[in-house]
């Protein structure tokens, strides 16, 4: 029987808590995929930087990494309503190095299928870790990431003093530290 049987019969039926929550949200992910595309773009196409500097202080700053990414985007119709940049580091780990939707679409699980997707796209590439950094400042991006299984790894100190020209602002609180964080594909 399919998940999605096993959900069909979870609605008529009386089921464990966390496994009728768990089809739940398989459906949901479903249904909502069924809706929208998702793809890479090619090499020659034009950046989606609208897009990408919800995520970015400054184009300098997304130009220091971006044309060695690939980029991918999530479509609603004719709209781009999310985009994700994936960096290889090395052969065994993949980065995300830029991740964005756009406000009318947040709090709707966008991320989180962003997210998934670029675990699916690090595992069919045979990666073994999918890495992330984001501010100190960024409390709300830090369990976000914890919430899709990411785990802090590390702090690259001063990351936002030394990259960006002007100080950065985010909760009230000036950006300094970069928080690295982790998903071990194997696991």
């Amino acid at each position: 029987m399919s998940t999605y049987d096993r959900l069909e019969n979870a609605k008529t039926q009386r089921c464990f808590p966390y496994f009728c929550i768990k089809l739940q949200s398989f459906y949901r992910k479903r249904k909502f995929m069924e809706k929208y595309t998702f793809n890479r773009i090619e090499k020659d196409s034009e950046i989606p930087y609208t897009l990408l500097l919800l995520a970015d202080e400054t184009i300098e700053a997304i130009d220091q990494y971006i044309f060695k990414c690939d980029i991918y985007l999530l479509w609603y119709r004719t709209e781009n309503i999310a985009v994700m940049a994936l960096y290889k580091n090395s052969d065994t780990e993949l980065e995300i190095k830029n991740i964005a939707v756009i406000e009318s679409y947040r709090s709707k699980g966008i991320g989180s299928i962003l997210i998934d997707k670029a675990k699916e796209i690090a595992r069919e590439s045979h990666y073994e870790v999918l890495n992330v950094g984001t501010s100190d400042t960024g409390f709300q991006q830090i369990r976000f990431y914890e919430k899709n299984g990411f785990m802090k790894m590390g702090i690259r100190k001063d990351f936002f003093i030394e990259n960006y020209p002007s100080p950065i602002y985010e909760n009230g609180l000036q950006m300094r530290d970069m928080i690295l964080l982790t998903h071990h594909l194997t696991e």
